[in-house]
Parts: C-alpha cells; sequence; structure tokens
C-alpha cells in the first residue's frame, strides 16, 4: 500500500488543524456581527448608515436594465424599511408597514443595526435575479461586513435589532407582493402593441392605428446605462403600473388612472383632429 502523504504525520496533522483553525476564523470573523474582533468600517465623509445603504441601493439600480417604475419601488420598499426600524426606536414616529416600539441601552448602535438588516434583505429579494445581480448582492455582503453584522442571522423572533430589521423586510415583502406589480412573474404586462414595430432602418411609416403607441425596431440597441438590448424591439414600460399601491397617489379605480387627464385628442377625430396635429408638430419642433 502506498505509504500515508507526510501532513498525515503527527506534525502534519498539527499543521492542518492549525490551517483548519485559521480558516474557519476568516470565515466566522467575515460574517460576524458586534463582534470583538471586527471594527466597523468608517463611511466616507461621516455618511449615516442610511445614506450608505442609499448609495448600494443606487448602484444596484445602474448595475441592472432601466426599470424606473420597478426602481422606483424599491427605492420606495428600502426607504420605508429603514424608517420603520428608525421610528421602532422613537416614541412618537410611526412606521409605515410596521408599527413597532422598542428600548435599548444604545438607541443609535440598535437603529443602525435595525436599519441595515431591514434594507440589507429588502435589497437582496429585490436584485438577486436582476442585471447584474451578482455584482450587486457582493455589494451588499460587503458592507454588513464593513458594518459587522453576520449575513447569515436571518431570525424574525425576539426583540433584537437584528430580528426587528428580518421582521420589518420580511412584512414588506409579503404585504406589497400582490400590490399590483406582478414582481411575481417578472414585473410582466398584459399589454400587446396594437401596431407592428416600425424598423428604423426600413424605409415608410406604415401603422395600423396612428391613434396608438407603435414599437420601434432599432438594429442595435443600447440602454441608457450602457448596456447592449438583445431585443432591439422597444417595450412600452410597465403599462400596468397605474394599478399598483401608492403611498401618495389615489385610488386608481378599475383603468389604473389615480390622475385622469381625460381624453386625448386624436387623428382623424373632427373635434380633436387639430389639436392633435398641432401637438404633433409641436413635438418635431422640439426635437
Amino acid at each position: 500500500m502506498r505509504p500515508a502523504p507526510e501532513i498525515y504525520s503527527r506534525t502534519g496533522k498539527s499543521a492542518l488543524l492549525f490551517a483548519v483553525l485559521m480558516v474557519a476564523s476568516i470565515v466566522v470573523g467575515c460574517t460576524s456581527t458586534n463582534s470583538t474582533d471586527c471594527t466597523p468600517q468608517p463611511a466616507e465623509m461621516g455618511h449615516s448608515v442610511a445614506r450608505r445603504w442609499n448609495e448600494v441601493t443606487l448602484d444596484a439600480i445602474r448595475s441592472d436594465l432601466p426599470a424606473p417604475t420597478v426602481h422606483a419601488r424599491n427605492l420606495f420598499h428600502t426607504s420605508a424599511a429603514m424608517w420603520d426600524a428608525w421610528a421602532a426606536y422613537d416614541v412618537d414616529a410611526t412606521g409605515i408597514f410596521v408599527e413597532e416600539k422598542h428600548t435599548a441601552d444604545d438607541p443609535a448602535a440598535a437603529r443602525n443595526e435595525a436599519i441595515s438588516y431591514a434594507a440589507y434583505r429588502v435589497l437582496e429579494a429585490r436584485y438577486e435575479d436582476s442585471f447584474g445581480g451578482t455584482d450587486s448582492l457582493l455589494a451588499m455582503d460587503d458592507l454588513m461586513d464593513a458594518l459587522c453584522y453576520r449575513r447569515d442571522t436571518a431570525d424574525t423572533d425576539g426583540d433584537t435589532p437584528a430580528a426587528l430589521g428580518n421582521r420589518i423586510a420580511a412584512a414588506i415583502l409579503e404585504q406589497t407582493l400582490d400590490d399590483g406589480s406582478n414582481e411575481a412573474n417578472a414585473y410582466a404586462a398584459e399589454y400587446t402593441a396594437i401596431n407592428q414595430p416600425l424598423v428604423v432602418a426600413a424605409s415608410g411609416t406604415a401603422m395600423s392605428d396612428p391613434n396608438r403607441w407603435q414599437p420601434l425596431q432599432i438594429g442595435q440597441m443600447i440602454s441608457q446605462n450602457g448596456i447592449a438590448v438583445e431585443n432591439g424591439v422597444q417595450e412600452f414600460i410597465d403599462p400596468h403600473w397605474g394599478s399598483v399601491d401608492s403611498f401618495a397617489l389615489p385610488d386608481p379605480g378599475p383603468h389604473g388612472v389615480p390622475i385622469d387627464p381625460g381624453e386625448p385628442p386624436y387623428l382623424g377625430v373632427a373635434d380633436s383632429d387639430e389639436e392633435f396635429k398641432a401637438a404633433a408638430a409641436e413635438v418635431i419642433r422640439y426635437s
């Protein structure tokens, strides 16, 4: 039989054990929370922990495909999560999704921890499957590590700041899943354009209904943040968004129009044809 490698000798076993312990200590150190061997990294220019999570959120938005409606929703829910965590340690403040009251020997430290877990869990859920999500989640992990908070602390029971933050995030994610955005189906809409795409590279301007939107088909389409889009046909940005639950707009009604401006002018209709043409000419002049 082949002799055992030297690493399994008495000396080798000690070296191997030391190496394993070193690796374990590094792993634990990277995911520790408020441990004596972890010193939180200071923020640039004295930014608050909420500002730091806002920056991580904005970086995730920049890395993703442009989706202003979806990103606006994520910004609101992340901000609400951080506010609810802050409000929990204030006598007079009222939460948006979660109304809890807690006390702490160090309210500022408790707030920072609760805010971080609340923001981290919401952002993790919202951007894990996004374009550029891998890098975005790494940035979120890095901030948790920099703040010395364990990323594997997922408890929602109890009065600890971490549990409070996780509980707030879970409540927001659950309460907003059926808010009309169709998040469960990647925000897909049931709208289909009436007009066929207008091929920009071809001549002519054929369309079946000039009073309805017509998407353009562009040979090589680049998003506003420089990401190449494989499908060159424009998509209507979330036409169902008027029906999404809002924090400020009035009830959208059955047609998803919270603020109804009335009927638009139509081409070929006697009482609005001239208004339509004047508006089209104005757009051309400013283009």
